[in-house]
C-alpha cells in the first residue's frame, strides 16, 4: 500500500467495517484531497457497511465547504447474476445505495453519485485465499469482450475522472468499465438463426432457433 502513495494519496490500511475508522479515513482524505471514493472488499459488511460509513462521514466534511463527490465501487455483479459470485450478491444494494445517496446529497452540491461496474481487475482480491489470485483474476478476464482483465490503473482513471469536475454534470450514474462483460452476458445473436448464449465464468454456446 506504501507503494501508492504520492502527492495527494495517502495509503491506509484498517477495518473500514469500524465506524471509528470510516471518520479517521476521511479525516485524512480531507487533509490531503477534496474528495474521497470508497473502496469495496468481498465480504457483505464492507461491500455495503463500510461504503456507507465512508460515504456519511466524507458527506459531512464536503457539506462544510459547500461541495464533493463521492464515488462507490462496485462490480458488474452488481446488475448480473451467475454460479460461483453468491458473496458479491450485496453488490446490487452497493448500487441502490449510490442512487440513494445521490438523491440525498445533491442538494449539498454533493455528488454521491457514480458506482463502477468494475469487471475483473487484476489486483491482490483472491491472494488470502488463493495462491494464483492474479492468474485467476486475468484468466476470468478473457470472457469479456474485450478479451483481457483490467489494470487496476484503469479503474482509477474512471474514478478520478468522475470524482473532477469534468463529470459535473454525472449524478447517480453507473459507468459499466467491465471490458464488455457486461454487454455479452446472455447475448443472445440471430443474425445467422444462431442462439448464443454466455454464461459465465465459461462461456456456453448453443445453436438452434429456439
Amino acid at each position: 500500500m506504501k507503494n501508492l502513495e504520492r502527492e495527494g494519496i495517502v495509503a491506509l490500511v484498517a477495518d473500514i467495517t469500524m465506524d471509528g475508522f470510516a471518520e479517521q479515513a476521511v479525516s485524512l482524505a480531507v487533509d490531503t484531497a477534496c474528495s474521497t471514493s470508497s473502496s469495496t472488499m468481498p465480504a457483505a459488511s464492507s461491500n455495503v457497511t463500510g461504503a456507507f460509513l465512508h460515504a456519511r462521514e466524507a458527506q459531512k466534511a464536503m457539506m462544510k465547504i459547500g461541495s464533493g463527490a463521492i464515488v462507490n465501487i462496485a462490480s458488474y455483479a452488481s446488475y448480473f447474476a451467475f454460479p460461483g459470485i453468491a458473496a458479491y450478491r450485496v453488490q446490487g444494494a452497493l448500487a441502490q445505495m449510490t442512487r440513494t445517496q445521490a438523491l440525498e446529497a445533491i442538494e449539498h452540491n454533493i455528488r454521491v453519485n457514480n458506482t463502477i461496474g468494475a469487471g475483473a481487475t487484476v489486483t491482490n482480491l483472491l491472494n488470502h485465499f488463493r495462491d494464483d489470485g492474479h492468474a485467476f483474476l486475468a484468466e476470468h478476464g478473457q470472457n469479456a469482450t474485450i478479451g483481457r482483465a483490467a489494470d487496476p490503473k484503469e479503474i482509477a482513471e474512471i474514478v478520478a475522472f468522475l470524482a473532477s469536475d469534468r463529470a459535473s454534470f454525472i449524478v447517480g450514474s453507473v459507468v459499466m468499465a467491465d471490458g464488455g462483460m457486461s454487454v455479452a452476458i446472455g447475448q443472445i445473436g440471430e443474425a445467422d438463426g444462431s442462439v448464443e448464449v454466455i454464461r459465465l465464468p465459461h462461456r456456453i454456446r448453443t445453436r438452434g432457433g429456439s
